[in-house]
């Protein structure tokens, strides 16, 4: 059986390659990668075997099983489903498909076991959703969640490479041409990710809001802000939670240690997003009760936008996928 990603020559397609590459699940399979057509024939390695990139229109025609999509919301747009229709299950990095009623969006800790063989496209939530929703569960699952502030400090690795050109060049004092954030981001922080929408908020605010409502609970009210930083590494998120009900720290700290996937850091124990790049786990720390409100306490979450914010999450959702089909 094959396995297709496409997308490999970018940053998160790149850590999709490692991720598969040390998996011993996908050690029968076949594999084609895709890339742009100006990356045609570029040999890239994997398994110490080269393999030539490919066109899209090529992968379609050899029928893969599996497809990770990680090309951004107008391609798989254009292509997904003609990879469906030829008997494929595709798992989208995007958010093309994420807020459509019919497709799933999978964080596999939370809520893979709704993942059934009947599923054609399967959504990867948003990086900064993903985090979030992976320090909430559990405590919504056992005291219930009335209200988030969320306030993210997001790397610029999550705007891909040419985010990271930008920062790498401001550094250095070069010319930037086309730039992907309109204001500076060297030495500077812009509350500015993605387009700005009619309401005031981005699109990357509520991505969050509404991908948290689609995996939680539609019922929580949700407020968010987010900020580029000029960090390559892990986004990071200021999280208020206000519970349904009064709740000791201790209780909220042993939910959060029954979480999979969670690392918990207590006391003046934090990560900041250097400290979590190229890591899988999410962390937890600066865990505190809100003085202002009796039913709410803080926290701080950490993780790489690139690994469990995209290609962990995403080859998770693939082996859950492969299990089931099995």
């Amino acid at each position: 059986m094959v396995i297709a990603l496409i997308g490999a020559t970018g940053l998160v397609g790149k850590e999709i390659i490692k991720k598969l590459e040390k998996n011993k699940t996908f050690k029968n399979f076949n594999f084609l990668f895709v890339a742009s057509e100006k990356n045609k024939n570029k040999e890239i390695v994997f398994r110490n075997n080269k393999y030539k990139l490919e066109t899209i229109e090529e992968a379609i025609k050899k029928k893969p099983k599996y497809v990770l999509f990680s090309a951004g919301s107008e391609v798989a747009k254009k292509f997904a489903e003609n990879f469906t229709k030829k008997g494929a299950v595709v798992i989208d990095n995007s958010s093309a498909f994420r807020m459509k009623k019919k497709h799933k969006l999978i964080v596999p800790e939370i809520n893979g076991n709704k993942i059934t063989t009947k599923d054609r496209i399967i959504a990867n939530p948003n990086c900064s959703t993903i985090q979030l929703v992976m320090s909430l569960f559990q405590i919504h699952k056992n005291i219930g969640i009335k209200r988030l502030i969320v306030s993210t400090y997001q790397s610029v690795s999550g705007s891909g490479q040419k985010g990271l050109d930008q920062l790498q060049r401001e550094e250095k004092k070069e010319k930037v041409k086309n730039p992907t954030y309109l204001k500076k981001i060297y030495n500077n922080a812009i509350p500015h990710c993605d387009t700005f929408l009619k309401n005031g908020y981005t699109k990357e605010e509520e991505k969050i809001i509404f991908e948290t409502n689609k995996i939680l609970d539609s019922k929580i009210k949700i407020t968010a802000t987010a900020v580029r930083i000029p960090t390559n590494g892990g986004h990071g998120e200021s999280v208020n939670v206000e519970l349904k009900k009064q709740t000791s720290i201790e209780k909220i700290i042993n939910l959060l240690n029954k979480q999979e996937g969670l690392k918990i850091g207590l006391g003046e124990d934090y990560k900041t997003p250097i400290e979590t790049k190229g890591r899988d786990e999410v962390f937890v720390s600066r865990i505190r009760k809100d003085t202002s409100c009796k039913k709410s306490f803080n926290m701080w979450v950490v993780a790489d936008p690139l690994r469990k914010g995209a290609a962990t999450n995403a080859v998770q959702i693939l082996e859950k996928v492969i299990s089931l089909n099995n």
